[in-house]
């Protein structure tokens, strides 16, 4: 199958010579020990290059998509290349959720584990630390299981992998009890009210995202989700009043891809990410970019980036901020620490984007901020490897298991040399 394709956010076509998409296992197999260079593809959502390939992509779409739960064990072995919006259902109906979800449920599973994708909250961790086990296609076409039970040594390595290792079948998720989630927004929350009570702002609710634009010293949604009782949410947050209709991120685009922030409990899978599946999520030509930085430094960071508002203004459709829990994963940018998460959602213009990336990474340089490994930044491997500890045992798990290099791309070359 010939065939070019682009990202979702539209900023990027992919270099790809042909398109494969097997059946199943042992033509993916075959495929991967037969072919000198491929690189696995999902739901198309980085932004950068860490996805692209000038030969060929290997996309499992055509394979079978299954939800396996073991209700004794509270876990879920599922197939890569499934959506969480896919799956979620189907966990709910047995009673369970995932412990987090990102802020749009369009994107692969696979493809957000391997990056550390994740949602908020200060006591939940990013997406990737839910997996126990993982399945994947290795280098020399063999089938390889990792488990977190059984493979102690290097299985913190593997789970955010950046598809360095190989093509990832399936994974294995813990599962925690299902509970009804509720959403609040509160509206314009003042610079000075977030400075203040910036710790208790971001631990008001189980999933706190607080968006602004940097701009008139004000953020100007709050979003809270929550399994308490929605009688129990505040009639104001720090002199920031409840919504009384539904808000988009970005303000001025159509609240009908939102889900329900008016208070209502309901599934767990349709309160935590902020858009709901089968709508276009945010503004869907954008390019986006995220960086974290260590949580004690979150009210020196945040007060760098306002200084810097003005600067951003001409790029910028919107700005998040987020925490995630720290993990124990190697390529985790939540490695060992609480982090505060800077989102920023730009516009479809790339030579101004790069002009407002770079003023970000100046400003947040003091800070040691680590970008988000599937959006856009202009990180090298100096940077990276000052910021992760275990990227040589990385690199070493990526020669173990592709010998051959048949999985890297300019990107990794780059990253592992």
């Amino acid at each position: 199958m010939n065939q070019r394709g682009r990202n979702w956010g539209g900023n990027l076509t992919y270099g790809v010579r042909e398109v494969r998409l097997p059946t199943g296992l042992e033509e993916l197999q075959e495929l991967v020990a037969t072919t000198p260079r491929l690189r696995p593809l999902g739901t198309r959502h980085s932004f950068n290059g860490l996805a692209d390939t000038s030969a060929v992509h290997v996309t499992l779409e055509a394979m079978e998509q299954f939800v396996k739960v073991d209700d004794v064990s509270a876990t879920a072995r599922v197939s890569a290349w499934s959506t969480y919006g896919h799956i979620a259902p189907t966990l709910h109906d047995h009673g369970f959720a995932l412990p987090n979800l990102a802020s749009l449920p369009h994107i692969s599973v696979a493809g957000a584990c391997a990056t550390a994708t994740h949602g908020s909250g200060v006591r939940r961790r990013n997406l990737a630390a839910a997996v126990s086990a993982m399945e994947f296609v290795d280098g020399t076409g063999e089938l390889v299981t990792v488990s977190r039970a059984d493979d102690p040594d290097i299985f913190a390595g593997c789970v955010v992998h950046l598809g360095a290792l190989g093509v990832v079948t399936a994974l294995t998720l813990d599962l925690v009890p299902a509970q009804p989630v509720h959403q609040r927004a509160y509206v314009n929350l003042s610079r000075s009210a977030l400075a203040a009570n910036l710790a208790e702002i971001l631990a008001g609710a189980d999933s706190v995202s607080c968006f602004t634009r940097w701009q008139g010293d004000v953020v100007e949604t709050v979003l809270h989700k929550d399994m308490r009782d929605p009688a129990d949410d505040p009639t104001e947050l720090f002199g920031a009043p409840r919504a009384t209709r539904p808000r988009h991120p970005i303000l001025g685009l159509s609240t009908e891809p939102v889900t329900q922030q008016l208070g209502c409990p309901g599934p767990w899978h349709e309160r935590l990410p902020h858009f709901r599946l089968g709508h276009t999520p945010s503004a869907g030509k954008e390019i986006q970019s995220e960086w974290f930085v260590d949580r004690r430094d979150a009210a020196d960071a945040l007060e760098a980036l306002w200084k810097a508002g003005p600067d951003l203004d001409e790029a910028l459709q919107v700005s998040e901020i987020r925490t995630i829990a720290a993990d124990d994963l190697w390529l985790s940018p939540m490695h060992e620490r609480d982090v505060l998460a800077l989102h920023f959602t730009w516009i479809l213009d790339q030579p101004v984007v790069d002009r407002a990336v770079e003023r970000v990474e100046d400003v947040l340089a003091p800070f040691d901020a680590v970008p988000h490994w599937g959006k856009v930044s202009h990180a090298d491997r100096d940077v990276y490897a000052s910021r992760y500890d275990h990227l040589d045992d990385f690199t070493g798990l990526a020669e173990r298991f592709d010998p051959e290099h048949r999985f890297r791309n300019t990107f990794l070359d780059d990253l592992l040399g």
